[in-house]
């Protein structure tokens, strides 16, 4: 007997097909174990020691390949093949020899890049051993990403109020966005002209040229900054009589780009498709592992975590083959194309991305795939045809025209005189590219009149560099050499996640939360947040996969600067951090008046200075005379925001609460405009109710200020309890209560007018507080767990939607939608979730019951190790 440890029960299923009867092949389920979420995971002291525990999700799994083993003649570890890979396997080798299930199975390691009945047999039949290269430079990753987490973060905490968490590389990634946000804002346009010509040739062709002389003397693209000069250089070329210069045309070759590496899948997919990076990696990971295609579940795309451009020799042959069967022998180049990856630190040499059976055209795959595996896999197939396809051939034409009198413009395009690969794929272009090619010119001969039909001298300012898009930022990120294309998705992801950056408009805009963390990083560890520092970091993990450096060695080497950095921050007062801040972002908090104003005055005292100030619920600006001056906004709105708010004067009076006679007055405190009953007294505080952001202030008058003052709002008896049933605000939005049970409203409006039958229905489906009460109805079910079977539903909590599953609840991150969440991915997050917990599902707890007939004494002991084993602290984010 024979057991194969794969990742993905999908992949197992379809392996086992493969291999037959004499085969159990069994999903680990990704990670079997890994560092638990608790500082100390990790010891320096005891030269980087690691602490790894199995994951409270796996027990089943690992269960079941130690019982496969039992009888075994050989355990085939068929991991993914990449770093990640072989670490699980590895980890998988290490369980099983401590529980000594390994007594007779001999231990290979098998790698295959698709997953066909061809490359799984050939994998099985050309084992290898484990690879401790690759297993330490993953080991040596995840301990500096578990380092740097754990030490970095609690210092943001101390010393930033607001700041949730810092991590190796999403630290960069975040400056790299922050950065262009200053760039932007600082910006200054600059003014050019340019002098445009439309030409009508001898035949009744128009062909329109530029002016790039002017009196003889070349113009380069600031020579015309103002209207004065570009009328006078139009009125120039009114006045001339222009003929045919020169006609200069010139041959032309495009060459195809190479096939798909992870990073440029990820790039084009989000140009051409619209697909962020994460969606691109969960939809190329199901058609890596296959559909049904006639009765049989077959993988469709070769492994899409490579950085390799290079294509197996059979599938250069199917190419070339397809070429000439769809295209004709004109379009199948006189060699084969072989593509070489630049990148110096490329990891494992892996092929590039590439459907497994080329022959298996997009049209043919429409009836068994979905629109969206269905345009990636075009995608896909496409650029790797288009990749072995003859190159475009061009004519490049440029013509001046001269009027005699120093006056030259000039008309320049291309004509395409065989497609080649444009036939079937053109690589889309970011922002920052303009390299297309011109427009076809009309045929002219040289000393041909022209006649000037129109001149136009158009006005225009340089722009800043765009903000960055999924594409360009994974690209930047390649660039530099920053992290790895495989960890992009989740980088993106935490930033979001994390509230530090959002996405407008397919673009990042950091958040000031996140211009914070940033400010903050580059003052005080200015070299773990610096582009070369990092990506010669990442070269050093690659020279522990290339048996160069030993791995203890260049965690020494990290730790031993790391600590000083931190060590460094201790006697680091929030006041210092503030002053440095207030340095870094001032152009960016405080922008220049229109009026020349100091943007830094106080618009309510006469000689208050503002500057950026933190609380508890993060950073705010406010004034340098408090108390005495309590002028407060938000951080990131204008001085006008804030004073809509108010009156300029001070707080808005609304008018008299009848029943106390008090003020009602509109203010603006440094978490958004409020309102307030009266005013403060000693040792007692005003009532005082925030106004929900949905509802907009201008519609707040006296009539609706009363309402929200006298909050909460009696409903009415409830119908079967009678007990009364209020609508409030409360710290997460607005909701209805009755006998500690609480149901969520949609809207700060909603809490005004919620009806009796609208917050009866809310409560029927609401938990109760501190007991036991009707579960919601779930928003939707995900699909029976692998490990019970039991429904993994998604629902609507307080803090967002989640999933659930045996009593474990797993926020979906705000980048995934939870009407769309895929069972593999809520498996994911419940596992997650339940590691860092250390719950476990109420299944297993379930088995535990006859403790509770153990003696007082053995069931305290149990509690303790339950206490001691729970994380200390919360745990940092990877990459």
């Amino acid at each position: 007997m024979n057991v194969v440890v794969v990742e993905s029960p999908a992949k197992a299923k379809t392996i086992n097909k493969y291999l037959g009867k004499d085969y159990t092949v069994l999903a680990s389920y990704g990670h079997i174990r890994d560092l638990p979420s608790k500082d100390g995971s990790v010891k320096p002291d005891e030269d980087f020691a690691m602490d790894y525990q199995n994951d409270a999700k796996s027990a089943k799994h690992i269960k079941a390949i130690a019982d496969a083993l039992k009888d075994a003649d050989n355990l085939y570890l068929a991991t993914d093949p990449d770093r990640e890979g072989e670490a699980i396997a590895w980890h998988v080798l290490k369980v099983m020899e401590e529980k000594k299930k390994l007594k007779t199975a001999k231990v290979s390691r098998v790698v295959f890049n698709e997953i066909t009945k061809k490359a799984v047999l050939d994998g099985i039949a050309n084992p290898r051993e484990l690879d401790m290269n690759l297993v330490n430079a993953q080991q040596a990753r995840r301990a500096l990403d578990y380092l740097v987490g754990f030490t970095l973060s609690p210092v943001l905490w101390r010393k930033l109020p607001g700041a949730k968490s810092a991590g190796r590389v999403q630290s960069v990634a975040l400056r790299l966005i922050c950065e262009r946000e200053l760039e932007i804002e600082a910006f200054v346009p600059e003014e050019y002209w340019t002098i445009d010509a439309d030409f009508n040739t001898a035949s009744g062709d128009k062909i329109t040229a530029r002016l790039t002389h002017l009196k003889n003397d070349k113009l380069d693209k600031f020579s015309l900054p103002n209207a004065d000069l570009a009328n006078a250089a139009g009125e120039a070329v009114r006045a001339g009589n222009f003929k045919v210069a020169s006609v200069t045309k010139k041959p032309a070759k495009r060459n195809p780009s190479p096939p798909f590496t992870t990073s440029t899948l990820q790039q084009e997919a989000s140009r051409k498709l619209g697909f962020g990076a994460k969606r691109t990696m969960m939809v190329a990971q199901k058609l890596y592992e296959g559909f049904d295609i006639g009765g049989e579940t077959t993988g469709l795309i070769t492994y899409m975590r490579t950085d390799g451009v290079t294509l197996a020799n059979e599938a250069i042959d199917a190419c070339r083959s397809v070429i000439a069967s769809e295209y004709g022998d004109k379009f199948v180049p006189s060699s084969p194309r072989v593509y070489k990856t630049k990148s110096k630190n490329a990891q494992e040499a892996h092929e590039a991305i590439r459907p497994t059976d080329l022959s298996r055209t997009p049209a043919q795959m429409a009836q068994y795939l979905d629109k969206e595996h269905l345009r990636l896999y075009e995608l896909i197939w496409k650029r790797t045809i288009a990749s072995q396809m003859e190159s475009a051939q061009l004519e490049r034409t440029t013509v001046d025209f001269s009027d005699g009198n120093g006056q030259t413009l000039r008309a320049t395009g291309s004509v395409i005189r065989f497609s080649g690969f444009l036939k079937l794929y053109e690589e889309g272009q970011d922002d920052e590219d303009n390299d297309k090619d011109g427009k076809r010119l009309p045929a002219v001969d040289e000393g041909e009149v022209m006649t000037t039909n129109e001149v136009r001298e158009d006005q225009h300012f340089t722009e800043p560099a765009p903000r960055y898009s999924e594409a360009s930022l994974v690209k930047k990120l390649e660039e530099l050499g920053i992290g790895r294309p495989s960890t992009y998705a989740s980088i993106i992801s935490v930033l979001q996640d994390r509230d530090y950056v959002k996405l407008d408009q397919k673009r990042f805009i950091p958040e000031d939360k996140g211009q914070l963390v940033t400010a903050f990083l580059s003052a005080f560890f200015t070299r773990y947040v610096e582009y070369d520092f990092t990506a010669q970091l990442e070269e050093r993990l690659d020279d522990i996969s290339d048996a160069k450096i030993d791995w203890k060695q260049v965690l020494r080497d990290f730790w031993n600067d790391f600590t000083v950095s931190v060590e460094g921050t201790s006697e680091l007062r929030v006041s210092d951090v503030l002053e440095e801040l207030n340095k870094i972002l001032g152009p960016h908090i405080f922008p220049e008046k229109e009026d020349g104003s100091d943007p830094r005055d106080c618009p309510k005292c006469d000689d208050g200075r503002l500057s950026l100030k933190t609380g508890r619920f993060g950073a705010f600006i406010g004034c340098s005379n408090y108390p005495e001056c309590r002028y407060t906004r938000q951080l990131g709105a204008s001085e006008e925001e804030a004073e809509a708010a108010t009156a300029d004067e001070g707080p808005k009076e609304l008018g008299l609460e009848p029943d106390s006679g008090l003020m009602i007055t509109l203010r603006n405190g440094p978490y958004g405009p409020y309102l307030q009953l009266g005013e403060a007294e000693p040792k007692k505080k005003p009532k005082r109710v925030s106004i929900p952001k949905d509802i907009p202030l201008e519609d707040v008058d006296f009539e609706m200020a009363l309402q929200l003052i006298s909050l909460p709002r009696e409903i009415g008896p409830h119908p079967e309890t009678g007990s009364m049933i209020t609508a409030n605000l409360g710290r997460y939005g607005p909701y209805v209560e009755c006998d500690k049970k609480y149901g969520r409203l949609a809207s700060g409006m909603e809490v005004l007018t919620v009806g009796m039958n609208r917050a009866v229905e809310l409560l029927a489906t609401a938990k109760t507080r501190g007991g036991a009460g009707r579960a919601a109805p779930p928003l939707r079910v995900v699909g029976a767990h692998p490990d019970d079977g039991a429904d993994i539903n998604v629902k609507d909590g307080r803090y967002g939607p989640y999933v659930t599953h045996g009593g474990i609840n797993a926020t979906i991150p705000k980048s995934s939608d939870p009407m769309t969440i895929t069972l593999e991915e809520a498996v994911t997050l419940l596992a997650e979730r339940a590691a860092k917990s250390g719950k476990k599902p109420k299944k297993a707890a379930a088995k535990k019951t006859p403790a509770k007939k153990a003696p007082a004494k053995k069931t305290a002991a149990k509690k303790t190790t339950a206490k001691k084993a729970a994380p200390k602290k919360k745990a940092a984010s990877k990459e």
